[in-house]
């Protein structure tokens, strides 16, 4: 069983059901998303998408769980589980996945469990998104 690291319930973020945040988010420790969340979230700790949250956000966590549907590319230091109820339409990157039956993943999915190759992937994908997030802010691109 996975150790609890004090910090990740030391500060927690939640948005709730009904609740629409338009702007990025950066949280130093547990986040759960119910409500729809339209820029990116960068946290130090958990990460929980429920069923019932829509996000177009790139997110990076530690562990990470998607249950509801996230348009965006996804980080996650450690690991991630995408539910039955599940979509992600983005990219994926993290050191181990879990996948249920009936989720659906559009995107490339990079699993890294040996170091060198888990800094050279997010060293790759971080400079990739960040010239993708600057291209998106010219008129008329994609």
């Amino acid at each position: 069983m996975a150790r609890l690291n004090r910090e990740e319930f030391v500060s927690n973020t939640i948005i709730g059901p009904g609740t629409t945040v338009n702007g990025d988010v950066a949280a130093p420790g547990f986040v759960r998303v119910d409500g729809s969340l339209k820029g990116d979230l960068r946290a130090r700790g958990r990460v929980v998408v429920g069923e019932k949250a829509r996000m177009k956000s790139d997110i990076s966590g530690t562990n990470i769980t998607i249950g509801g549907v996230v348009q965006g590319n996804i980080m996650a230091s450690e690991r991630i589980t995408i539910l039955s109820t599940g979509l992600v339409l983005g990219d994926i990157v993290t050191r181990r996945i879990q996948a249920d039956e009936g989720c659906l993943i559009h995107g490339k999915v990079a699993v890294c469990q040996d170091e060198k190759r888990w800094n050279d992937t997010v060293s790759a994908y971080r400079d990739a998104w960040g010239v993708m997030s600057n291209l998106a802010a010219f008129p008329g691109s994609a």
